[in-house]
């Protein structure tokens, strides 16, 4: 696991586009939305460098944060965050509560290791195509990985590696795979190259 993240955080009484362009311009903080659990939601901001820093790590994406919000600590995962189309700074975002007894439902990056040496690749010429970068898992907070691991260092060329093939953590599933077979997505191949090599 990574090294957990806190974030201050302020209540804002004003909202709308006018408060949070103020907010944003004046004031380099990035308005917020806390929701979820059986509170009600609450506005909050952010500093931008202290949210900047934080998003940096993709492992930010997939963990459970502290919102210290004028002394109140609230666990909460992010669930949407919007940037400036053009700069690519943080505009707004919006983090849920989460409960340490309930699971949770969150997109967690795949990371494919061994690629290099990967037996389709090395002996066969092949090439590996990769049909996605995360996958949607479920389990309690505590059992949150921060990223899955796929080790191609065994895949021969015409294989092709489907979610239920992933190595799972303790406690940890994929939904749709409780829907039935024909929801067991592909998330890698090793094919033939295209390539003619002289």
């Amino acid at each position: 696991m990574s090294h957990h993240v806190s974030l201050e955080a302020n209540l804002r009484n004003e909202e709308g586009k006018g408060a949070s362009r103020r907010l944003r311009r004046l004031e380099s903080r990035v308005p917020a939305i806390l929701y979820g659990g059986q509170l009600p939601p609450r506005s909050i901001s952010l500093l931008q460098k202290d949210l900047i820093k934080a998003l940096s790590n993709e492992a930010v994406f997939s963990q459970v944060l502290t919102l210290n919000i004028e002394g109140t600590k609230e666990p909460a995962i992010i669930k949407a965050l919007q940037r400036h189309p053009a700069k690519g700074f943080p505009m707004h975002i919006d983090f849920q509560r989460i409960s340490t007894t309930e699971r949770l439902t969150m997109r967690i990056p795949l990371h494919f290791i061994n690629q290099d040496t990967c037996v389709g690749v090395k002996t066969g010429g092949g090439q590996i195509t990769h049909y996605t970068s995360d996958v949607e898992i479920s389990c309690l907070p505590a059992q949150l990985p921060e990223f899955i691991e796929v080790d191609m260092a065994d895949i021969d060329i015409g294989t092709t590696l489907h979610l239920s093939d992933l190595k799972l953590p303790e406690g940890v599933d994929i939904p749709v795979l409780t829907l039935g077979h024909d929801y067991d997505q592909p998330i890698a191949n090793v094919h033939k190259s295209t390539v003619d090599t002289e």
